[in-house]
C-alpha cells in the first residue's frame, strides 16, 4: 500500500467545486487529496500586440504557491517569477489553449489565475485540470451574455502525473512519492485521448521505451476518471 493507502493505480480523491469566486468571470477549487488549487479566469477585450488584427484571442496563465502552502514558508516572488514557476504557467497556458479554437474567441484575452492553497505533490497537474473547469465556466457566461455566439472550446483536457518509486509504477504522486522518485512524468492528455504534453525525467536512471508505454497506458486511465469528473461538475462539456 502507499503511504495514503492507495492502490498503484488509483487516484487521490478529486473533488471541483465551481464559481467559488464571486467576481472571477469563472472559477473553481481543485482538490487532489491534501493539494488544494484555486483557479479564476478573467476575461479582457484585447489581444497581445502580436495578435492584434488576426481576429484571434488568447489564453495565457499565472501559477504561484501561497508562502504557507508547503510545509515550511516558502517566500512570495516579489522580484520576479522563477524559473520552475515561469515553466509551470506556461505548460498551465499551452494546455488551455490547445482546447480552444483561438480564432472563435475573437480578439480578447483570457487569463488563468492558479493559486496554490495547498501542496501536496501534483500542483501543476491539479491547476490544468482544475483551470479547464474554470475556462469552461468563463466561456459560458460569455455565451449567455452574447459576446459569444457559440462555445469556442473544442474539448476538454485534463492532466496527471506517473512515476516509477522503487521500480513500482504509480499513478498521481503525492509530495512523498514525487520526493523519491526514480521516474518522473507529467501528462496533459484532450477527451479525444490525444496527447498535448508529456514531460519525463529519469532521476537515478534511465528508462525503457517498454516503461514509457506504461506510464502513458497509466495516465490515460487516470486522465479519464478526472474527464469525467470535469463533465460531472459541469453538466457535460
Amino acid at each position: 500500500m502507499r503511504p495514503d493507502g492507495r492502490g498503484a493505480s488509483q487516484l487521490r480523491e478529486v473533488r471541483i467545486s465551481t464559481d467559488v469566486q464571486e467576481f472571477a468571470e469563472g472559477s473553481a477549487l481543485i482538490e487532489a487529496g491534501r493539494t488544494r488549487v484555486l483557479c479564476a479566469v478573467s476575461v479582457e477585450d484585447g489581444t497581445p500586440p502580436f495578435l492584434k488584427g488576426t481576429g484571434n484571442g488568447w489564453i495565457t496563465a499565472e501559477y504561484s504557491m501561497l508562502p504557507r502552502s508547503t510545509h515550511t514558508r516558502t517566500p512570495r516572488e516579489v522580484r520576479g517569477n522563477r524559473g520552475r514557476t515561469q515553466e509551470i504557467q506556461r505548460l498551465i497556458g499551452r494546455s488551455l489553449r490547445a482546447a480552444v479554437d483561438l480564432r472563435r474567441l475573437g480578439e480578447r484575452t483570457l487569463t488563468v489565475d492558479c493559486d496554490v492553497l495547498q501542496a501536496d505533490g501534483g500542483t501543476r497537474t491539479a491547476a490544468i485540470t482544475g483551470a479547464y473547469v474554470a475556462l469552461h465556466r468563463a466561456v459560458e457566461g460569455l455565451v449567455r451574455g452574447g459576446k459569444l455566439e457559440k462555445s469556442p472550446i473544442r474539448y476538454a483536457v485534463a492532466s496527471t502525473s506517473v512515476g516509477i518509486v522503487d521500480g513500482r509504477l504509480l499513478l498521481d504522486l503525492s509530495y512523498e512519492e514525487d520526493f523519491k522518485a526514480d521516474v518522473d512524468f507529467n501528462i496533459v492528455m484532450t477527451a479525444l485521448g490525444e496527447f498535448v504534453e508529456v514531460q519525463g525525467t529519469a532521476e537515478s536512471g534511465p528508462f525503457s521505451r517498454d516503461a514509457l508505454d506504461e506510464v502513458l497506458a497509466l495516465a490515460e486511465s487516470g486522465i479519464s476518471s478526472l474527464l469525467r469528473t470535469q463533465e460531472a461538475v459541469l453538466g457535460g462539456y
